[in-house]
C-alpha cells in the first residue's frame, strides 16, 4: 500500500516519539501454557504498559532462541499450537484490543502455508508485522513484495556484527522498525552494553529515521533503562517467558520495565 497508509506499529512509534517516550515490546510464546492463557497475557501486558506485543509461533527447531524460549515452544507444540491457531487467536484478540501485534515465526511454517496465503491470513486476522529470524532480506523479495501490497510490516534483524552493506539492506527491507540484536548469540543470553553496539546504533541512525528496537538479553529494569537511552524501543522476551513457565504473574514485572524506560 502506498500513500496515506500507516501501520499501527509506525503510528505507535510516532506517538511515543512525540511524547518523548520509548516503546516497550514484550515477547511471549503463543500457546504456552495454552492459547486462552496467551489471550489473557496479551491483555495483561497491555494493561501493564506494553506498546507493541510480539507473539512467538512455536517451531520444532528454533535456531535463534535460547533454552527458555525453546522450552516454551516445546510446551506450546505439545499443546497442539499451530500457525493457523495462532492466527485465529489474533483474530479473537482483535475483538477486544487494538494493540499492535507482531508474529515472530520461523520461515518453515510460513513456507508450508504458502507465503501469499500467510500474508493474506495474517492481515485479515489483524497481525501488524512479522519477524522471521531465518529469512534474510536477500532471500525475502517475494515475501516483502506481498507484505508491502497488504500493508504488513516486515521487520528484519541487525546484529553487532552487521556490515554497512548489511545494515543498508536491512534498512531497505524493514518497515515498522529495525530489530537490533544486542548480542551475538541466542535469546536469553547475558547482556553487556558494549561500545561497538553504541557505534552500530549510531551508524544505523546515520542512514535511516526508521525506529530501532533492541532485544535479546534484556531482563532487568536497569538494563531496559540503559537500552531505552540508546534505542526507540526495548524488547524483552526470555525473562517474561520464564515467569510464565514458573506460573508467576507477569504484570508487576512488566510495570517495572515500563517505569524504567
Amino acid at each position: 500500500m502506498n500513500g496515506p497508509y500507516m501501520s499501527r506499529i509506525t503510528d505507535t512509534f510516532n506517538k511515543l516519539n512525540k511524547s518523548g517516550n520509548k516503546a516497550l515490546i514484550p515477547y511471549i510464546m503463543a500457546g504456552d501454557p495454552s492459547l486462552d492463557a496467551t489471550k489473557q497475557f496479551v491483555l495483561d501486558l497491555e494493561a501493564a504498559g506494553a506498546d507493541i506485543i510480539e507473539l512467538g509461533v512455536p517451531f520444532s527447531d528454533p535456531l535463534a532462541d535460547g533454552p527458555t524460549i525453546q522450552q516454551a515452544a516445546e510446551r506450546a507444540l505439545r499443546n497442539g499450537t499451530t500457525l493457523k491457531k495462532v492466527l485465529s487467536l489474533v483474530k479473537e484478540i482483535r475483538r477486544i484490543s487494538g494493540i499492535p501485534l507482531i508474529l515472530m515465526t520461523y520461515y518453515n511454517p510460513v513456507f508450508k502455508l504458502g507465503i501469499e496465503t500467510f500474508v493474506q491470513k495474517a492481515v485479515s486476522a489483524g497481525v501488524d508485522g512479522v519477524i522471521i529470524p531465518d529469512l534474510i532480506p536477500d532471500e525475502a523479495e517475494d515475501f516483502i513484495k506481498l507484505a508491502r501490497m497488504q500493508g504488513l510490516d516486515t521487520i528484519f534483524l541487525l546484529a553487532p556484527t552487521s556490515t554497512p552493506d548489511r545494515i543498508n539492506r536491512v534498512v531497505r527491507a524493514s518497515t515498522g522498525f529495525l530489530y537490533y540484536v544486542s548480542i551475538t548469540g541466542i535469546t536469553g543470553s547475558k547482556l553487556s552494553i558494549e561500545k561497538n553496539m553504541k557505534d552500530t546504533l549510531h551508524s544505523i541512525r546515520g542512514i535511516t529515521s526508521k525506529p530501532v528496537a533492541v532485544g535479546f538479553g534484556i531482563s532487568s529494569p536497569g538494563e531496559a533503562s540503559a537500552m531505552a537511552k540508546l534505542a526507540d524501543g526495548v524488547i524483552v522476551g526470555s525473562a517474561i517467558v520464564k515467569l510464565i513457565a514458573q506460573g508467576k504473574s507477569i504484570k508487576n514485572y512488566v510495570k517495572s520495565l515500563r517505569k524504567a524506560i
